[in-house]
């Protein structure tokens, strides 16, 4: 047992260094990111960078605050994700670069925010002062509720940044078809559909032509959202189903250990 003991405590303190070198390499490059995008004289670009080193120190206040203990695995993935979605994705323009890169990030979220909705269940199935012990598949399920409940607030966020502030986190998309009943001549609750849009002309009040977008018609943000919506599902499915496992066989499945927090208290027993 003291053997064992003291090799669970060097893997732990290894498992510290590793987190502790991925969070001051990412750390330094954000700060190189406020340098160059100061002299490029994008304060928007500053600003994101300043939001991403205040992210950075969430697992840390989180940790503290509802004493859990972090898997170092599950610290280091929300370190990249937060770095991957503002710098690389924001700043760095990755997003319009890289064609799933935000379908990437969406499915990890959905998959880590099931992580900690099961968390949350798992905790309190495990407290005795807990009276109520919940099947696996009733775990799983809210595990599930809760990613798709984040995902669709995380939607919400995004279309009231667009809408009041100008924004584009939806994503507009170029899309060569489209399906309304408003454009039906006779009013009727029957779709027109258009297929084939090779452009669009956008005009102002006064008959101006704006612009002309080529390839299709502009989608404004729904596409987007839905996509973002079905990876987040996928995500949260996928580790609902481990966690169902997980919870049948602890010892077999202990590896989705990584991806949750747990009480302090449980650490240490």
């Amino acid at each position: 047992m003291p053997k064992e003991k003291e090799k669970t405590k060097k893997q732990e303190k290894k498992q510290l260094r590793i987190n502790i070198i991925v969070y001051l390499v990412l750390r330094f490059l954000v700060i190189i990111c406020i340098v160059e995008q100061s002299l490029k004289g994008n304060w928007h670009g500053v600003a994101l960078c300043f939001l991403t080193l205040i992210l950075f120190t969430l697992p840390t206040i989180a940790s503290k605050t509802f004493k859990v203990k972090l898997p170092t695995t599950l610290e280091i993935i929300v370190y990249l994700f937060i770095f991957a979605a503002e710098i690389l994705g924001e700043i760095q323009n990755f997003y319009g670069i890289f064609k799933h890169w935000d379908t990437m990030l969406h499915t990890l979220n959905g998959f880590l925010s099931a992580a900690v909705g099961f968390s949350l269940i798992d905790i309190l199935n495990r407290t005795e002062r807990f009276h109520i012990k919940m099947t696996p598949v009733f775990v799983a399920l809210v595990a599930f509720c809760f990613s798709m409940t984040i995902g669709v607030a995380w939607e919400f966020f995004e279309f009231a940044a667009d809408r009041y502030l100008g924004l584009d986190m939806q994503k507009d998309r170029i899309v060569e078809q489209i399906s309304s009943t408003k454009l039906n001549p006779e009013d009727k609750n029957e779709p027109v559909i258009i297929n084939n849009i090779n452009k669009t002309e956008i005009y102002s009040d006064n008959s101006q032509k704006i612009t002309t977008v080529e390839g299709g018609y502009l989608d404004i943000g729904i596409n987007d959202t839905m996509k973002d919506l079905v990876v987040n599902f996928i995500g949260a499915v996928i580790f609902s189903i481990l966690g169902f496992l997980y919870i049948k066989d602890r010892d077999e499945y202990q590896f989705i250990e990584r991806f949750l927090p747990v009480l302090k208290k449980f650490k240490e027993e």
